[in-house]
């Protein structure tokens, strides 16, 4: 990936970055909740899963029965239905409820049963206020929900760019998909015999509360067992076993593109060796 292919990402205030952030995660579950009413269960809630729609700029569910597809632009937290009869509402300054009377209209319109979207989650969602009737709200977050927007679409291409050298290298590695349980994009790349390797990324989380890369391994093999990681990765351990790329690091590189592209290269190399020698 070279450096015109990658747009640089301003450094951003983590805490206003974290706010939009988790009201970005709750928003994306209204298109979980659309594509659980609507689509056929598939294991490991597959049906659920979104794709990134770069000129959109935002987040779109699988094809529902009607042909439309549900999605949300990050940038400014809007949901949209991407079909003939294009409908659009913004968020900002709207509670659940209302977000809730507006796509039940909009299902209904095509032929849907709106009762559905009222199905229970199979997930628990961080706490946040939005679950005890606040509003969305963009004030004083316009410039993160931006840069999280960034964040996305760099890493949609970057993560493709690794998929493809994957497929290069004869490896079956499915097109990057966000799953709304942990709002991450990831490929999920199988080994054979149960293991898998995956390539992603986080906006952040629990466990690294700022925007990351990761090349994580399942089954986890021993960390002593690990091999050494060259620069620009190191290996995280707390918690969780992966390769990470921090925003911290990705913002002080002089280019943010090579700097993701060498780690996803090295980290994936480093991964593979620690699978093939279990």
């Amino acid at each position: 990936m070279s450096s015109t292919d990658w747009q640089a990402v301003p450094r951003a205030n983590y805490l206003y970055l974290r706010a939009a952030r988790l009201q970005a995660h709750y928003a994306v579950q209204w298109l979980a909740r659309a594509a659980r009413a609507y689509l056929a269960p598939q294991p490991h809630d597959f049906h659920t899963n979104l794709g990134w729609d770069d000129g959109f700029g935002g987040l779109v569910t699988h094809s529902l029965p009607d042909g439309s597809r549900l999605a949300l632009r990050l940038s400014d937290l809007t949901l949209a239905f991407l079909d003939v009869h294009p409908r659009e509402l913004a968020l900002d300054g709207r509670a659940e409820a209302e977000v809730r009377a507006w796509l039940g209209a909009q299902v209904a319109a095509r032929d849907l049963a709106a009762e559905r979207l009222d199905d229970p989650s199979p997930y628990a969602m961080p706490a946040h206020a939005l679950a005890l009737g606040a509003r969305y709200s963009l004030d004083e977050l316009g410039d993160c929900f931006a840069t999280l927007a960034r964040w996305y679409a760099n890493a949609h291409a970057v993560l493709d760019k690794a998929r493809r050298r994957l497929l290069a290298r004869r490896l079956k590695a499915p097109p990057v998909r966000c799953w709304p349980h942990h709002f991450d994009l990831d490929c999920l790349v199988p080994l054979g015999r149960g293991r898998t390797i995956g390539i992603g990324f986080c906006p952040g989380d629990e466990y690294c509360d700022e925007p990351y890369f990761y090349i994580s391994m399942w089954p986890e093999p021993p960390i002593p067992k690990l091999p050494l990681l060259p620069q620009p990765g190191h290996w995280h351990t707390y918690k969780f076993l992966a390769a990470l790329a921090p925003a911290h690091k990705i913002y002080a590189a002089r280019d943010q593109g090579e700097y993701v592209r060498r780690f996803l290269d090295v980290s994936v190399d480093a991964a593979l060796k620690a699978m093939r020698t279990r």
